[in-house]
């Protein structure tokens, strides 16, 4: 008989990655003594979604009067570009595209928290006033004040949070329920056009006009200062959101459950309320109320990562696709950069509601 010959024992050095690679399907990565959950799909979906956006904007770039290729254009950030690119590339078209990216970021997170905190697909910020609000604040800057960026993003935030409070206020009834936001918020929008409309009456015809065009969703002439404008409202309220993204999720369950999870779900709802208004005063003081993209992203964002909860990144990058991509057609089409991207996006917006209307009456949810 021969004496059986044993194996030696894999290294550790080979057992290591693969233990890494089964705990990343599984969707946990552990560092150290922490532990982080995620979901692998989510993931690979706000991968896909960073990519297709920057393509999107090197394509933007590239877009007007004077053609780039896309080769160009990456030569042109590499700074080895053609002769006068760098001009065009860096100082008239890139603000653009970096506020197109911003301002569709944070509009898509926005109608994330707000259409969870409703349980609500219909409970986006634009049709809920709170983008009315924010719009109406803009407004009497723009037209009474003569007011510039600065001023207008503060007009905004204020308009904003006023209708904030006064939708939380109207709402209330031991205690703020999706359905009754929703009703109460559609009541302050209608009142906040009428608003709109009187602003309108008592404006000059030039400050009206300007005024107009801006209300419409444009990104015509937004340059560095937007894009700061924009920033500044994701670093503060970004933040929060992922912060709280988690009793976001338990929100969703409805209030006695979170309770019982140990979230309190008034001082929870109320701070991801203000960061959610926070996020839509400055996307529109940045570019103007762009319609139904806070409606849009979050739906279009969790058919396509299939899963459960607010999904705010995915929605955020959807957002930041549409408006890129919306901007890139507005261009490409009419062969103009004056077309406001909000007209592109209340057509298409417009078909998305009566598209996801008819599937919810199909489903018997309304």
């Amino acid at each position: 008989m021969t004496p059986e010959t044993l194996e030696p024992p894999e290294p550790l050095e080979k057992e290591e990655p693969r233990a890494l690679k089964a705990e990343l399907r599984r969707g946990r990565l552990r560092i150290g003594r922490f532990s982080v959950r995620f979901d692998p799909r989510t993931v690979l979906v706000c991968l896909a979604l960073i990519v297709v956006t920057a393509c999107m904007v090197v394509l933007s770039v590239g877009t007007g009067t004077y053609e780039l290729s896309p080769m160009e254009v990456l030569r042109t950030f590499a700074g080895n570009g053609p002769p006068g690119a760098e001009f065009i590339v860096l100082d008239l078209r890139l603000p653009r595209a970096v506020v197109a990216v911003l301002v569709g970021f944070g509009t898509g997170m926005a109608g994330a928290v707000f259409q969870s905190l409703t349980r609500n697909p219909l409970g986006s910020p634009d049709i809920i006033g709170f983008g009315n609000g924010a719009s109406a604040g803009a407004l009497v800057a723009i037209i009474f004040l003569n007011a510039g960026a600065a001023q207008t993003a503060l007009g905004a935030l204020v308009g904003g949070f006023a209708t904030a409070i006064a939708v939380y206020l109207l709402a209330w009834r031991r205690g703020v329920h999706g359905y009754r936001l929703v009703l109460v918020g559609i009541g302050v929008s209608a009142v906040l056009g009428a608003a709109t409309s009187f602003l309108y009456i008592r404006a000059d015809i030039g400050k009206a006009a300007q005024a107009a065009s801006w209300t419409i969703g444009s990104l015509n002439d937004r340059g560095w200062t937007e894009a700061r404008t924009a920033a500044l409202g994701l670093i503060f309220c970004v933040p929060v959101v992922m912060v709280f993204g988690r009793r976001l999720t338990m929100l969703e369950m409805g209030d006695d459950t979170a309770g019982a999870l140990g979230v309190p779900p008034e001082r929870s709802r109320l701070i991801l309320l203000c960061a959610g208004t926070g996020l839509t005063a400055m996307a529109v003081a940045a570019a103007g109320p762009i319609p139904f993209l806070a409606m849009a992203s979050p739906q279009l964002a969790r058919r396509v990562t299939r899963a459960a909860g607010p999904n705010v990144l995915p929605a955020a990058w959807m957002g930041a696709l549409l408006v890129t991509a919306a901007d890139l057609l507005t261009q490409r089409v009419t062969g103009s950069a004056l077309m406001p991207v909000g007209v592109v996006t209340g057509v298409a917006g417009g078909l998305f509601l009566a598209w996801l209307l008819l599937r919810e009456r199909r489903a018997h949810h309304i």
